[in-house]
């Protein structure tokens, strides 16, 4: 049967005008005429025979069919200009590997040891894009992702890489920190707090047996990167895992107050659908990365 796929002119034309709301910074943009960018979504309205811009006398503006589409549109023709590029890239040659990970664990973990992956399979490459929240793989290109969780994703197979074990960190120069405090002294100083793990300090100190009535009190923040910046800055305290906080634990910048951690439940997963777990390049990839985190808790 044959698909009802308007022509790629047009939907550039249409994502363009839709995202500038204009159709001259879209001609602009697109290096065509104004006329020739009206002419090109006239021709997507009629064919899909859905007003898509409301024309005014101050200029052009979404519909909500418009808006909708536009949204959808945009994130299609973002994925046919990745995947373009990956096969100029490769020149149909070697493997690539789409993975998805969580941005301080790419970061602050995975970019510094992936030389050592390129050394060993050169034929390889590993492609990042950073997401926070679990996806349905069949509307992505991804081949796999690196999460943190409980390893339940429907659909999929789970290869534990580390639990999480999130420790309280802080600068020197906090006023009353010191290497070796007592959990119930940490609950007198400043807490910085975790909005995706809104709980931790709660749960921390109900492990370590201490009450902590402001145990959810103290600045949020999002990212553990954002965490250990905010606590080298000496803003408090915070709960991050040693292991994401390398180069600022060496250089003096955070000092660990307390060795203790609690269970969490969270841990760091490679996620791949059953469909794509024998792929080659994922293969060798998820054997690596089980050895480097191996080697980590080593």
């Amino acid at each position: 049967m044959r698909r009802k796929i308007p022509s790629t002119s047009a939907l550039m034309a249409f994502e363009a005008a839709a995202r500038h709301q204009s159709f001259t910074r879209a001609a602009q943009e697109l290096s065509l005429t104004q006329s020739a960018i009206c002419r090109q979504i006239i021709a997507l309205e009629e064919s899909l025979g859905v007003a898509l811009f409301r024309r005014t006398r101050r200029g052009v503006l979404l519909t909500e069919a418009g808006a909708g589409y536009s949204r959808r549109i945009a994130s299609r023709l973002d994925a046919i200009a990745h995947d373009t590029l990956a096969v100029m890239a490769q020149q149909g040659a070697g493997s690539t590997l789409e993975l998805a990970v969580v941005p301080t664990f790419a970061t602050r973990w995975l970019l510094p040891r992936l030389g050592d992956f390129q050394h060993r399979h050169p034929g390889v490459t590993v492609n990042m894009r950073t997401q926070t929240r679990p996806f349905l793989f069949g509307q992505t290109e991804f081949d796999a992702a690196i999460y943190c969780g409980d390893g339940g994703w429907p659909g999929t197979q789970a290869r534990f890489l580390m639990p999480e074990q999130p420790v309280p960190v802080c600068s020197p120069a906090l006023p009353g920190a010191r290497a070796g405090m007592t959990p119930e002294a940490i609950a007198g100083l400043p807490l910085l707090q975790q909005s995706t793990r809104p709980h931790a300090w709660r749960q921390w100190f109900e492990a370590m047996e201490v009450s902590q009535a402001h145990g959810m009190q103290g600045m949020r923040l999002e990212l553990f990167s954002m965490l250990a910046q905010a606590a080298s800055q000496g803003l408090g305290v915070a709960l991050i895992p040693p292991f994401m906080l390398a180069r600022e634990l060496a250089a003096g910048e955070l000092m660990v107050l307390c060795d203790r951690s609690y269970e969490s439940g969270r841990a760091y997963y490679l996620i791949a659908p059953e469909e794509r777990a024998g792929q080659p390049a994922l293969a060798v990839f998820s054997d690596w990365l089980a050895q480097q985190a191996q080697q980590g808790a080593g």
